[in-house]
């Protein structure tokens, strides 16, 4: 493999990297610092009775059937008219695969105001799996096979409900809890058995290199994982086009290497090595929150319903619940039965996400939800910090809600609101009536005089949340585009990141690859995925998480 002639970047000094696949077995640091994106802009503060009415006011009630009066779920036979047809459900959770390989940080609170420059990230800020690896083979044998080049999986088989459709195994577990590098990625079932995807992989790059070294198969994992998030994951939040404006190299038409046109980051800069910006980690990626479905179907083998009924379940589960197997709960040793079958989360080239009546069935694609100002309700109640069978939060002082969790997080780590950060990128900012709390769809649009920001508090006038204010911008661009209300009903326009949450977005997760000495594009920006359609003319369509879930991977 040959290596360009590396060129002078932001985090380099006079153009001299670190080379050599022996860096890759662990990250150049194994913890991190959090910085400012925005570092001349100054904290918005709020009333926190405010920030618990607009919690409220962005958290969706429990659906009623009018005539039973029992709780209920769209049936996946009809549209909904909230689901996402430009994002399928599986990037909500691989994007939270993601979250858990560049942040952790244990020790903030949400009772106090947080210095992010005094805090650890205890996960590097690279994409480089480091949630999967952990600290190696090494100093982390319990992970790995005897021969420390392979992933232990767990014993039990994951089935479609049917003992003789083994879809997976569970991770390896001790007491229920999963011996990962990451605890985060057993928080539900999906993103367990996402992280079990990985170690797979993992293991089949060994089987197809049984000669290469430990190192060698690593960075194959991870250069194949980079170019996922660059080019599969990306471009469905912020668009093909951001991408290519951001790395000019990839337009195949000029013909030029990234040695020769840099990346065009315009906000995210720093001096010798890529930081995180707290105004990423602590407002606008949190925009995956919106994306979450409140059910979802495992597999075509369907689960047992659940008491209380809930209408139009048809075999799937909740995304949480009080009780342990109503919902997809984690940290624990869920049923053997709730194996995943990742076609009814990801394209795969011959089974697409349409909204198309002949699609609504088990065997769909199931869509991601928009990404809105809306969250639904199993989100008012997280598991991991209620009292066990309820929904009540164990701490009072601690909520278990998501929105106000996320509304808290932002005010005391000093984030500027989503109005002066749009100044400073030159975009003219929402005004307070066009910022809405609510759904991305034509029964979201009644009544929003009483939905805005405003109504809210004070506290909010011409400020609003970081975190709110850039759902509210993928919702204020749904309104633009959307259609007539007939069409809305059969045909949702998808949502996606407006301009300044898509720009962030795509800056920090490309700057973190483009600053990563070891990524490829870093160590050989020409490189090209060993999976996949190596046809493909566009880099867009040359590897995606539907060719990796369709590698006969073991």
């Amino acid at each position: 493999m040959s290596t360009p002639s590396p060129v002078q970047r932001p985090g380099m000094h006079h153009g001299v990297i670190e080379r050599g696949l022996n860096a890759t077995v662990h990250s150049r640091l194994h913890q991190g610092r959090f910085g400012r994106m925005f570092r001349t802009l100054q904290p918005a503060t709020f009333k926190e009775a405010d920030l618990r009415k607009l919690a409220v006011a962005m958290t969706s009630e429990p659906e009623i059937d009018p005539k039973t009066k029992k709780p209920m779920v769209t049936s996946e036979k009809k549209i909904d008219d909230e689901e996402n047809f430009g994002i399928p459900a599986g990037y909500t959770y691989f994007g939270q695969f993601v979250d858990h390989d560049i942040t952790f940080d244990p020790m903030s609170s949400l009772m106090k105001m947080n210095d992010p420059s005094g805090l650890v990230d205890f996960r590097t800020p690279a994409l480089d799996l480091d949630n999967v690896y952990g600290r190696g083979p090494d100093d982390q044998p319990y992970m790995y096979d005897a021969d420390g080049k392979k992933f232990l999986l767990g014993d039990r088989n994951l089935t479609a409900n049917d003992p003789h459709k083994i879809l997976t195994k569970d991770l390896p577990r001790f007491r229920q809890r999963a011996l990962i590098s990451d605890k985060r990625n057993d928080e539900n079932v999906i993103v367990s058995q996402l992280q079990g995807l990985f170690l797979r992989f993992h293991n089949f790059v060994v089987d197809q290199n049984p000669d290469a070294s430990f190192a060698d198969v690593q960075q194959i994992v991870r250069w194949h994982y980079q170019w996922l998030i660059l080019f599969d994951y990306l471009p469905r939040l912020v668009g093909r086009e951001l991408v290519e404006e951001i790395l000019p190299h990839i337009n195949t038409e000029s013909g030029k290497s990234i040695f020769k046109v840099e990346a065009n980051l315009l906000f995210f800069k720093w001096e010798n090595f890529p930081f995180m910006p707290v105004e990423f980690s602590g407002a606008v990626y949190r925009f995956g929150h919106s994306m979450i479905r409140p059910v979802y179907r495992l597999s075509l083998g369907d689960l047992p319903a659940i008491e209380p009924e809930i209408l139009h379940l048809e075999g799937r589960r909740m995304i949480f619940a009080p009780k342990l197997d109503d919902g997809l709960n984690g940290f624990r040793e869920f049923p053997e039965q709730w194996g995943i079958d990742w076609k009814l989360f990801f394209e795969t080239r011959d089974h697409k996400l349409s909204p198309l009546p002949s699609f609504r069935n088990k065997k769909r694609v199931q869509p991601a939800y928009k990404i809105d100002t809306s969250l639904v309700s199993p989100l008012a109640a997280l598991p991991e910090f209620s009292i066990p069978g309820t929904n009540d939060p164990v701490d009072k002082k601690q909520p278990n809600m998501l929105a106000l969790r996320n509304l808290l997080r932002g005010m005391v780590l000093g984030l500027p609101s989503g109005q002066d950060v749009a100044r400073y990128m030159g975009i003219d900012p929402i005004p307070d009536h066009d910022l809405i709390a609510g759904k991305a769809n034509i029964d979201g649009l009644d009544n929003e005089n009483h939905k805005t920001i405003r109504a809210c508090g004070e506290s909010f006038r011409n400020k609003a949340p970081l975190w709110f204010y850039i759902l509210a911008e993928a919702r204020h661009e749904w309104v633009k585009n959307r259609k007539s209300e007939a069409e809305e009903k059969e045909n949702p326009t998808p949502t996606r990141l407006g301009p300044v949450g898509g720009r962030i977005v795509a800056e920090v997760l490309i700057g973190l690859i483009y600053g990563d000495p070891n990524s490829f594009l870093s160590l050989n920006p020409n490189w090209k995925p060993d999976f996949g359609d190596a046809t493909a003319t566009s880099v867009f369509d040359h590897f995606t998480m539907g060719d990796l879930i369709e590698l006969p991977i073991p």
